[in-house]
């Protein structure tokens, strides 16, 4: 039969092969999945449910979305040898082995410390100075203070830089600093960065400077890495002082935005502390930039760095997809929660935890720790601030207190364990940041910064509203419906 008496045979042929196109395509990606998801059956079935009710939307979005392989060896920086690294390492296991010996902090505390150290949070050390800031004006002008005397070096990783006053005071003085002979280095994440100040950052980079974005928005397009954020703040200045929290750059993390005031936490290092914020900014550099690469880590670090003898100890915690599936972020939250004995106090503004988290708040409640949790009242992201809720109710049950914050927005992540151990980094309690991001997490060990953090949240609380399950029945039929339709797609935010 000719084709052209009877088109519709054509036709029917045509959708035929594009059906069967589209079957095998499922297929396959269902092998994918079950390959690439494997040790987490929530995030196989949300995307599942997807590929099989839309099977070409439900592909495109896993292949634009879904999980991108990575391998440790691409972030080993380039400019340390295995030798060095394993000098540095030892380094600090051997002040981790000194403090045990000694019997610094009680069992159980060093039990934790040990526990992240396995898990990956390798880098402990004794004799750092911390200051702890929880307003975002007052950390960015002590960070901008020591940029302005910074003589040899500034290394610089941030999530978002904004194009606003406070975004492009920085963006001047990286500038000046590189006319006056400072090496500075620049690295922001390329969906983070967004509509950054871009003229500053060619001003920068015409002056000298050396700019690069972890994964570069050409490659964004049509990758999964776009899913994966380098949601990082981290900054090193002449290898002395070191600053890490949550904090990203801009007026509205002063309380200039939308949101109005801006509850957030960093903290400013000196000491033995900066080495391993050296070595992560120096893997994430190579790994983003390998065109232009950096000196050996020890040009970064200051010759004669400051140890106070009744100095705090730390421990820098790094995850991310290339730590899968065992991300040493979400080992650090659960042997912190585990490890309370008295009270814990948890700051984030999304509170999506995965069921083991949810569990260990959960036996912490019912085992008589004093449990708090802060959560925004404010909405930032629509689906986090739905999810909030329900997570929330369902850890009411247990004893879980959990708090509103109504003077502004709470950015904060931090969880404090009794007196003896606060973590202050970039990571939320959600899927993102335990799975997909590229993070990092600051544990400081001492009562006096504990003491600090712990008053400030007792102060927020005041300021916020008890969430109670009265509330949550009380929701509406339509949001009760949007609550159900942001639980199915929490893997996939």
């Amino acid at each position: 039969m000719n084709i052209t008496q009877n088109p519709s045979w054509f036709i029917i042929d045509l959708i035929a092969d594009w059906i069967l196109l589209i079957v095998a395509v499922d297929v396959l990606a269902l092998i994918l999945l079950l390959y690439l998801e494997r040790y987490d059956p929530r995030t196989f079935i949300s995307w599942i449910i997807l590929l099989i009710c839309l099977p070409p939307v439900g592909f495109i979005l896993y292949m634009y979305l879904g999980r991108s392989l990575y391998t440790r060896r691409q972030f080993m920086p380039k400019n340390i040898t295995d030798r060095e690294l394993m000098a540095v390492n030892d380094y600090h296991r051997d002040m981790l082995q000194e403090d045990m010996a000694a019997k610094v902090f009680d069992d159980t505390t060093m039990r934790l410390a040990k526990t992240v150290a396995d898990a990956g949070g390798w880098s402990y050390s004794y004799g750092n100075h911390i200051l702890p800031f929880t307003e975002g004006r007052d950390k960015m002008d002590a960070m901008y203070d020591d940029l302005r005397r910074a003589r040899k070096t500034i290394l610089m990783e941030y999530y978002i830089i904004r194009d606003d006053r406070r975004g492009n005071e920085l963006m001047e003085i990286l500038t000046q600093k590189v006319r006056e002979g400072v090496e500075v280095r620049l690295l922001t994440d390329a969906f983070g960065i967004g509509k950054g100040p871009k003229m500053g950052i060619r001003n920068f980079v015409k002056a000298g400077g050396h700019y690069a974005m972890f994964h570069s928005g050409v490659i964004l397009f049509l990758n999964p890495k776009k899913n994966n954020r380098n949601h990082r703040k981290i900054a090193i200045i002449d290898g002395e002082v070191g600053y890490c929290g949550g904090m990203n750059i801009g007026d509205e993390y002063q309380g200039e935005g939308p949101l109005g005031h801006w509850r957030d936490a960093s903290v400013r290092i000196e000491g033995p502390g900066v080495l391993p914020l050296i070595v992560r900014f120096s893997a994430d550099w190579q790994y983003a930039c390998k065109k232009d690469p950096l000196r050996p880590v020890s040009d970064y670090l200051a010759q004669n760095m400051s140890e106070y003898d009744d100095g705090d100890r730390l421990q820098l915690v790094c995850g991310g997809p290339d730590t899968y599936p065992d991300n040493p972020v979400q080992l650090q939250y659960l042997a912190m929660i585990t490890s309370a004995r008295n009270r814990l106090y948890l700051t984030t503004p999304y509170l999506i935890p995965d069921d083991s988290i949810m569990t260990a708040l959960s036996n912490s409640a019912r085992l008589g720790v004093d449990v708090r949790i802060l959560i925004p009242n404010k909405k930032d992201h629509i689906f986090m601030f739905w999810n909030n809720q329900t997570y929330a109710n369902k850890l009411l049950g247990s004893g879980v207190k959990v708090y509103r914050y109504n003077n502004g927005f709470i950015h904060q992540k931090m969880v404090l364990v009794d007196d003896v151990c606060v973590s202050i980094g970039s990571a939320n309690l959600d899927y993102r940041s335990l799975s997909l991001n590229f993070e990092s997490n600051l544990m400081v060990y001492s009562s006096s910064v504990c003491t600090w953090y712990a008053d400030q949240f007792l102060k927020d609380v005041d300021d916020s509203t008890p969430y109670t399950h009265e509330q949550y029945l009380s929701n509406r039929l339509v949001e009760r419906m949007r609550l159900a339709v942001s639980r199915m797609f929490r893997f996939l935010s």
